[in-house]
């Protein structure tokens, strides 16, 4: 699960997880986690090169799931591979290690790898054809900055230089939701991280997303997921 959302496990199956996001991976019925293959790779937002085709995926709005087909399966595999082997080569206790040129050459081959991920078709052509749009993409660069401080699609509007309306018509063409939907949707995103992945009281989460009481705060999550705080918290864990 990526963000509470069930993803498929299979051969050939790519996941892109980005800062932010929590991740949960299958257990069986005793609890134990499921036998699961999979090449991981983790890297710091400063560690590749600054490379303007692979800027759509790295801030955050790009696409997220893949099923490679055999021949992009293979070559991005053989990429990994290369990666790992070179891992094991770098001496990171000793100083100045990142003018090493082995660490040098690893920000080129992970950037060959994100230019791969970034060559291939949008999973979602409709999605691909539509979230462009400059309106949105700057709704969403702003909702990100300010879902904890404001809910007001005016507000938004406002920062970004258009109209309400024009905002509405832009989210409803990226993504058939309104403005004021994506926003909940953002913030009860947030609300279902911290009640599960950390142990802040309800109140406290609810003060750090903007609501003045924590009644407003339980009838929006209830509104939003079908659960109280409360409920969402314990059902998860």
């Amino acid at each position: 699960m990526v963000d509470f959302v069930p993803q498929h496990c299979a051969p050939r199956r790519l996941l892109h997880v980005r800062p932010g996001q929590v991740q949960r991976f299958p257990a069986d019925p005793t609890g134990r986690l499921a036998e699961l293959d999979a090449v991981l790779v983790l890297f710091t937002a400063t560690f590749p090169p600054r490379l303007p085709l692979t800027t759509p995926l790295l801030d955050g709005f790009g696409p997220s799931d893949w099923t490679l087909s055999p021949g992009d399966y293979e070559a991005l595999d053989r990429a990994l591979a290369e990666i790992a082997a070179e891992y094991h080569t770098v001496d990171n206790r000793r100083e100045g290690a990142d003018a090493d040129p082995t660490v040098q050459l690893l920000r080129q081959l992970l950037g060959a790898v994100l230019l791969r991920l970034a060559r291939l078709p949008h999973p979602d052509p409709a999605a691909s054809a539509t979230a462009g749009g400059e309106v949105f993409r700057a709704f969403r660069y702003e909702l990100e900055r300010s879902f904890a401080a404001t809910r007001s699609v005016q507000r938004y509007a406002i920062r970004i230089g258009y109209a309400p309306r024009t905002l509405t018509r832009a989210c409803q063409a990226a993504t058939g939701r309104t403005a004021k939907q994506l926003i909940d949707a953002r913030v009860a995103l947030e609300a279902q991280r911290l009640l599960v992945h950390t142990d802040l009281p309800v109140a406290a989460i609810g003060r750090t997303l903007g609501f003045s009481e924590p009644t407003n705060f339980g009838k929006f999550l209830v509104r939003e997921t079908g659960h109280t705080p409360g409920g969402f918290r314990a059902h998860q864990r």
